[in-house]
């Protein structure tokens, strides 16, 4: 008998769900409902210098109240710290991470000027290398003067390492329009940051050792995560990990065409509730109106 497909809908507390949440974790339910698929809740709560448990709190309400559910508890990355750590160690321990001492600040300094620097999809400047080849006195030097550094990845090397060409499946479509197997070029990112120096771990990490432990087998998104995928596929290969199938879909936006944000102050769900806005306004408002 083959298993059930398995969905997740992963919310980050670092503000209130507003449409645009609402619009990915029905997404989700509608594509578990097709494939007869399971759907669980993962609370990706690994920043914990933004991210507070009144927002988780709220999230898990407002998701019931949408008439989103789940199977079993949510799963919290901050609970697993150190499952995360560990495949950091893995990877360290194959010669693919190297620290970077560098700031931000340095880093800008360091390409300023040079109008063909390139950037990451999030508009930042590719790290210019900085410490990539450190001797091990300087780097312990560093250390011991208590300089923070981030954990990057050697990108290049990591490349050969992996072998071959990455790709991925795709049901949805990227900002391009991209669909069925895609090829993934995670060189667009450079030498990636997989130990952040304020948190530990990094997105990335904690996100394909979550997906693979819980058994993900569909990974359904917004389309501002769809570059995302490629340092995905790289850093499974590299850990032996399953390939999940994904769907990247569509962003909601206001009526200037931005994308809705926490950070924005966007209008959340709890503020419609409390506007006296129905459930089952909000899902015929996002076209889900058959999800009773």
């Amino acid at each position: 008998m083959t298993a059930a497909p398995i969905f997740r809908f992963a919310p980050s507390p670092n503000g209130a769900l507003h449409l645009g949440h609402a619009y990915s974790a029905l997404f989700t339910a509608r594509c578990a409902r097709a494939l007869g698929g399971r759907v669980l809740l993962r609370i990706e709560d690994i920043d914990f210098i933004r991210c507070q448990d009144s927002y988780v709190h709220q999230a898990i309400e407002d998701l019931a109240w949408l008439g989103f559910s789940w199977e079993g508890e949510p799963r919290r990355q901050s609970q697993h710290m150190a499952t995360y750590r560990a495949a950091l160690d893995r990877l360290a321990a194959r010669g693919l991470l190297y620290p970077c001492f560098a700031s931000r600040q340095e880093i800008r300094a360091a390409v300023e000027g040079r109008k063909d620097w390139p950037a990451d999809p999030d508009g930042q400047p590719l790290y210019p290398g900085l410490h990539r080849h450190l001797s091990e006195a300087d780097r312990a030097e560093l250390r011991a003067r208590g300089v923070p550094f981030s954990l990057r990845l050697d990108m290049e090397r990591a490349l050969a390492m992996a072998g071959g060409p990455l790709t991925f499946a795709e049901d949805g479509s990227g900002p391009l329009g991209e669909t069925g197997v895609v090829q993934a070029d995670p060189r667009i990112w450079g030498d990636v940051i997989l130990g952040r120096k304020d948190i530990g771990v990094s997105y990335h990490i904690a996100v394909v050792v979550d997906d693979a432990l819980q058994g993900v087998t569909h990974v359904t998104r917004g389309q501002d995560l769809f570059h995302a995928t490629a340092v995905h596929r790289l850093l499974q290969v590299l850990l032996g990990l399953p390939e999940p199938r994904y769907c990247h879909h569509r962003l909601i936006s206001d009526e200037t065409g931005r994308k809705l944000s926490k950070s924005a102050g966007d209008r959340s769900l709890r503020s419609l509730r409390e506007a006296g806005v129905t459930a089952s306004e909000i899902r015929a408002l996002l076209g889900f109106g058959d999800m009773a």
